[in-house]
């Protein structure tokens, strides 16, 4: 993850220096998102089940349980879209750095934080640019679960700016980069990206809904792909 982020810092400074520079930083980070997964032995794959609009605003959520769904996720999505997460990622050396200068950072304990998000959100999509967020809200420490139970924020946001949600789903990253010591291995990482789901004419009175049937989705393939 670090030695990319060394050679490319000079661009990558320049890039997030102002927030109109963020298209030209994504690109960027796709770049980099290919070379740590294919420089660790991830061989990616994805899938489509139908076409993403490269004009669109998206709500991007996914499953989440290996630190690599982070670069996994630059690589599967074209459209620039900024990250929410957890502000201990800026803890990280090298990566946090740019990771709290380009994403939105959240405190869950704080409530203040989550209303911040949810500002800074609204003006990333002013400009065009979508969200991702993994509503799990954190990597489970059980790694028996399959998909745990979705946060809120998410369907919130897409509801209230009337964005589809589309679903990604990743198969692999628990097999190939778990948060267990002495885990995983090299080898093949798929995703398949799924039909948007729309917001039109929702209200938060549908959130729970939403968030049920964009969860149903994901465990679907995830419990499909378990029993093949």
């Amino acid at each position: 993850m670090g030695i990319p982020i060394i050679i490319m810092f000079p661009i990558l400074l320049v890039f997030t220096s102002r927030e109109q520079w963020y298209p030209q930083f994504f690109v960027v980070a796709r770049f980099w998102a290919k070379i740590v997964l294919y420089g660790s032995g991830f061989l990616p794959r994805v899938s489509k089940d139908a076409k993403v609009d490269r004009s669109k605003s998206y709500m991007f959520v996914a499953n989440h349980t290996s630190m690599t769904d982070i670069m996994f996720m630059l690589y599967c999505v074209k459209n620039p879209f900024v990250f929410v997460g957890k502000k201990e990622l800026a803890k990280i050396p090298i990566f946090g750095f740019f990771y709290k200068r380009t994403c939105i950072l959240v405190d869950r304990n704080s409530q203040r934080s989550r209303k911040e998000v949810f500002d800074r959100a609204h003006d990333r999509l002013q400009n065009g640019t979508s969200i991702c967020i993994f509503p799990e809200g954190g990597i489970p420490e059980d790694e028996s679960i399959v998909l745990d139970v979705f946060k809120d924020g998410a369907f919130r946001l897409a509801i209230d700016h009337q964005i589809p949600i589309l679903p990604l789903t990743f198969f692999d990253s628990k097999k190939r980069f778990s948060y267990t010591f002495f885990s995983g291995s090299p080898g093949l990482m798929r995703a398949r990206i799924h039909k948007e789901i729309t917001t039109s004419n929702l209200t938060q009175n549908d959130k729970k809904a939403l968030k049920e049937k964009t969860r149903g989705i994901i465990l679907k393939a995830l419990e499909e792909d378990l029993n093949k």
